[in-house]
């Protein structure tokens, strides 16, 4: 019998790349040998699979099977290769159809009894099997609704190997069959929604309960309508976390595509989609214990994806955020301008998005109450400075908006102040603003202001107000107040601040605006 081949697919990162799984049947002492640069997990597969194909009713021949996984060179992870190994060793026996083995991308792992398992990250393999230009997969029962998500592709769901060998052309008894049939799938156990009640509070927020602070709302209006990152400064109590929160119910629907990779990534970290494509924007908060590997992805043998990546074309909130590590808080700085992370090992880099808008929150000072006009600070000047300096010059020259929330004392008034701008009505002037953005960006890799690199916009994109309109930021460069990546940053939010208004072009107002938010919070 020639050599049998299929197909399976290796992911690092978001990154899929297609396997070519060879079997090779010959008349030597029994043995299944898998090469190819498997790990461990995916070496003991010789046991699973002559277990489950003798339990499924379709055993293996008592010779020697070699399995190649090609190419070789390409470092192979998990028990997502069962299912292929096993149907590559019977096309090579004979006992189903080489040719349908071949058309077909396999996806997951073998039980002992002959029943196919769910895998983690079926839905980025197969989206890299259909970029690769294979229109069939098949997968485990239990990741079926997951895979069925990517668009052009015919997915095949199976319970058992057998199951799988009958489908491509095998015989099996009917009552064994019928006996898996009749099984429960083996569902992956549900974990933890990512972002855990932070996201079910963001889904539920409207920023209509911010009580007072119009100005913080404003200005949470003009990052919602660029994609620009926020720093929320004030006193415990003030209502930081309670902005930030609502920031995910203002932000547009996300398209087809983004909610796919948001999907994506979300399988990969165990989370598999239910009920179809989420289009509303993520939002992460960690705790401020979380390491650098939690915070950008990571892991010793498989590479996850960490806080920053789930979050992509959401939030990112990080709530206390002088509490966090400053190692951990400057990991984010090449993030935030490159809007991907790269995780480097010996033998492998492993990519993942990482466009997301950031909102920091903190307060004052170690005890909170620094600059209050009732409040005492028991702080020494050193613990102040040392608190605030855990976020490094570097990361805060990216945040673009910094705003001061001052804390809602008893001379508002709140039985008579009319109530706030709903979630809804704020969504809908952001989805006018960043539409308006999107036209102006038409014939561009970018589709938010705060997007657009520097040096175009003020070049090549002709977006430069110039004149009386920039007076006051180029008076702000030229004393130093503000780098020239600041500069570039309150260009930006000036045209975000500018699209919220409906006007053509930022004017003197909306720069003086622009400037003033990036200087807002006193640190």
């Amino acid at each position: 019998m020639p050599v049998a081949r299929t197909r399976s697919v290796a992911l690092l990162g978001m990154t899929g790349s297609i396997v070519e799984v060879e079997a090779d049947l010959s008349s030597q002492l029994p043995g299944l040998v898998i090469i190819g640069l498997p790990d461990a997990a995916l070496g003991e597969a010789r046991e699973r699979v002559r277990s489950a194909a003798t339990n499924a009713g379709c055993p293996l021949p008592q010779r020697r099977l070699t399995v190649n996984l090609s190419p070789a060179s390409l470092p192979k992870h998990g028990s997502g290769f069962d299912l292929a190994v096993a149907l590559a060793c019977l096309a090579a026996a004979g006992q189903v159809d080489p040719d349908s083995v071949a058309k077909v991308v396999h996806l997951g792992e073998l039980g002992l009894d002959g029943r196919v398992r769910p895998v983690a990250g079926i839905l980025p393999a197969v989206v890299a099997a259909s970029r690769a230009g294979f229109t069939t997969v098949m997968v485990p029962s239990a990741n079926a609704e997951e895979a069925s998500l990517v668009p052009g592709v015919d997915v095949i769901a199976v319970g058992s190997l057998l199951e799988a060998a009958v489908r491509h052309g095998g015989e099996g008894d009917a009552d064994l069959l019928d006996a898996f049939r009749t099984m429960p799938t083996e569902q992956r156990p549900a974990p933890a929604r990512i972002g855990g009640a932070a996201s079910e509070v963001a889904a539920a927020a409207d920023l209509a309960d911010v009580t007072g602070n119009t100005d913080a709302v404003e200005a949470l209006l003009a990052a919602a309508a660029g994609g620009h990152h926020v720093f929320l400064g004030g006193p415990p109590g003030a209502g930081k976390t309670m902005l930030a929160s609502r920031l995910p119910g203002i932000l547009p629907d996300l398209d087809p595509e983004s909610a796919l990779e948001v999907a994506s990534l979300r399988s990969l970290a165990g989370e598999p989609p239910m009920g179809g494509l989420d289009l509303r924007p993520p939002f992460i908060a960690p705790h401020h214990t979380a390491s650098a590997a939690a915070m950008v992805g990571g892991g010793s043998r498989v590479i996850r994806p960490g806080a920053a990546p789930r979050a992509t074309h959401g939030v990112l909130f990080l709530d206390e955020a002088p509490e966090f590590a400053s190692s951990v808080l400057d990991v984010l700085r090449q993030p935030l301008e490159s809007g991907t992370i790269r995780i480097h090992r010996a033998n492998a880099v492993a990519t993942f998005p990482a466009r997301f808008q950031l909102v920091l929150a903190a307060n004052p000072c170690p005890c909170g109450q620094y600059g209050l006009k009732h409040g005492e600070c028991t702080c020494a000047p050193v613990a102040r400075r040392r608190y605030l300096a855990r976020l490094s010059g570097p990361l805060m020259d990216r945040i673009d908006v910094q705003v001061w929330v001052p804390r809602i004392t008893s001379a508002i008034r709140l039985d008579g102040e009319p109530p706030g701008i709903t979630s809804a009505t704020a969504k809908e002037r952001v989805g006018v603003a960043r539409a308006t953005a999107a036209e102006r960006l038409a014939g561009t890799p970018w589709r938010t202001n705060a997007e657009m690199p520097g040096p175009w916009l003020r070049g090549a994109g002709g977006l430069h107000p110039g004149g009386r309109a920039t007076a006051s930021l180029d008076r702000a460069l030229e004393r130093g107040a503000v780098t020239m990546r600041g500069y570039d940053r309150v260009l930006k939010l000036a045209w975000s601040i500018c699209d919220l208004d409906g006007a053509t072009s930022p004017g003197a107002d909306h720069v003086g605006t622009a400037l003033a938010l990036r200087k807002g919070a006193p640190r």
